[in-house]
């Protein structure tokens, strides 16, 4: 049996006498019963089909789980799982010796086992994100092992096990991307280093040669011997510059080579970091038919309808301070409000605004000082008596061209305070890398972002929200369909068409989880195997 042979496990002769064969079923469920240990998904499973096995029988159906895990294991690295950790030769060196019916009922559990750890790994990530970054406030889409272990044991194995994998299109892009890189790394690479400098159009010389073959390399430009800095290379700097997020001008100067001279090892590692990001963002329920998705890294936010980029604009994020840096979650936006008052959150209070007042109690002039029942407080008192602990009063900008929010706000409320809002600094939209907030998230184009969101639930969203914005009052207003927002964090992301975009790591994170990835066992190139 051909199944059997690729499983490499030698099942002994079941015994023939009746008193033998009650002897040997109940030794094989009492070493898969000890086995289990405090494994109650597991425990359950087996309970309910009377301890019969999946794996170690001697039928077909056992066979060929046996040898679809297998190849499954096999190809873990391929995923950037770490395949050490299902130990795959020792699995093989044990089903190839096992004798009697307890080593089979322990042989029985530890390959359930090692199924249900590649299944949670593949489905829903190696990592338990926030106790590698304490700002990434997301948990891991843990499966039911009880309904794993009943999908494989009704359905064909190798559909089960395919079906493990996360399905969106983001991921096979990536992991497309990941295998690509693998060869190429495999093939030598990208070639060297493109000497510093700046290089435009009309430009010739060794450097210029060094910076076409990556160019070639990398997929950017197509195989040329050309010497000269001509305008086919000059638009090729520029799609690797927007896909890097520089600005697109066709010369490669300090900020463009530093990012063409990236080691390809470097980029394989925001890729395999991006496939376990993609595998906690594997929800049971997707991602919602229409949901909003804030990328941190590249500093966009995006309406996403049915798969689509409905509506995008640019943002300002948290600056890369312990105390600044946007935390990526996902929750439900359910209302905007129209010329919205500025709650001073209490960090900025006690850390900017009352050392400012203590010295001077007419600072921050704009600013409301209000006390627990919402009372103005009289300035005229001073503040120089209060410290950070005990300063017991708010503060609150109201409605009006200056304020800190702008003219809308939109709300997923969230024990984290961070929401989407305009802003009336206009001029940090302009620079390439915008982490300069307090940890919300400032947009380019609040007022279109408005359009699209209401644009389900009024025919006029324009003057829908031009009549609210014009009386100045602050103003509710609910979606009628909550929608999904999701912060996310990508260094290394794809399109459904062209090169994988690269992004710089602004917070650290993905090293990280890559120092993380590694530790548990990922390594580079594990596509190769």
């Amino acid at each position: 049996m051909a199944s059997l042979v690729a499983a490499g496990l030698l099942m002994a002769a079941a015994p023939q006498q009746a008193g033998a064969v009650s002897l040997s079923a109940t030794a094989y469920r009492l070493a898969v019963a000890e086995s289990l240990g405090a494994d109650e998904g597991m425990a359950a499973f087996y309970r309910d089909r009377d301890f019969a096995p999946i794996w170690t029988g001697s039928d077909d159906s056992s066979a060929q789980r046996r040898a679809a895990l297998i190849a499954a294991l096999e190809m873990a690295g391929a995923h950037g799982l770490p395949g050490a950790r299902y130990d795959l030769p020792g699995l093989m060196a044990r089903m190839r010796q096992v004798s009697g019916e307890q080593a089979r009922g322990a042989l029985e559990v530890e390959l359930s086992r090692a199924f249900l750890s590649y299944a949670r790994d593949l489905q829903s990530g190696v990592l338990t994100p926030s106790r590698v970054v304490s700002d990434i406030k997301r948990e891991a889409p843990r499966r039911d092992p009880q309904a794993l272990l009943q999908a494989l044991s009704s359905g064909d194995p190798e559909t089960v096990l395919r079906g493990l994998v996360p399905q969106s299109a983001e991921y096979s892009r990536l992991l497309r991307a990941k295998l690509m890189l693998e060869r190429k790394i495999a093939r030598g690479g990208w070639g060297a280093p493109v000497p510093a400098g700046k290089y435009s159009y009309g430009d010739t010389g060794q450097g210029v040669v060094i910076l076409r073959d990556r160019l070639v390399a990398m997929g950017y430009l197509r195989p040329t011997l050309s010497a000269t800095l001509d305008a086919e290379m000059s638009n090729a700097i520029t799609a690797f510059q927007a896909d890097h997020g520089l600005q697109a001008d066709g010369v490669a100067g300090g900020a463009t080579l530093e990012q063409i001279n990236v080691a390809p090892e470097e980029r394989l590692k925001s890729l395999i970091v991006g496939l376990e990001r993609e595998r906690w963002m594997n929800l049971p329920e997707g991602l919602g038919a229409r949901h909003i998705l804030v990328n941190l890294t590249d500093f966009q936010a995006q309406i996403i309808d049915n798969g689509k980029v409905t509506f995008e604009t640019r943002s300002v994020v948290g600056a890369a301070t312990p105390d600044r840096r946007t935390p990526e979650f996902s929750d439900s936006m359910a209302f905007m409000v129209i010329n919205p008052s500025w709650y001073v959150p209490r960090s900025i209070v006690v850390n900017e605004y009352l050392p400012q007042l203590r010295r001077n109690p007419g600072a921050v002039s704009h600013l409301e000082i209000t006390d627990s029942r919402g009372r103005q407080v009289n300035r005229g008192a001073g503040f120089a008596q209060y410290s950070a602990s005990s300063f017991p009063f708010s503060m609150r900008q109201p409605p009006g061209p200056n304020n800190a929010l702008g003219t809308v706000k939109f709300m997923f409320p969230n024990q984290y305070n961070i929401y989407l809002h305009d802003t009336p600094s206009k001029s940090l939209f302009e620079r390439s890398e915008r982490a300069f907030s307090h940890g919300c998230v400032r947009l380019s184009d609040p007022h279109d972002f408005a359009y699209a969101l209401l644009a389900p639930q009024t025919d006029d969203p324009v003057g829908f929200f031009q009549q609210r914005l014009r009386t100045g009052a602050e103003t509710r207003v609910n979606l009628d369909q909550p929608v999904q927002v999701h912060l996310i964090y990508r260094t290394a992301f794809t399109e459904p068409k062209g090169q994988v975009n690269y992004r710089a790591d602004v917070y650290g994170r993905d090293a990280a989880l890559w120092q993380a990835l590694a530790a548990a066992g990922v390594v580079l190139g594990g596509g190769q195997s």
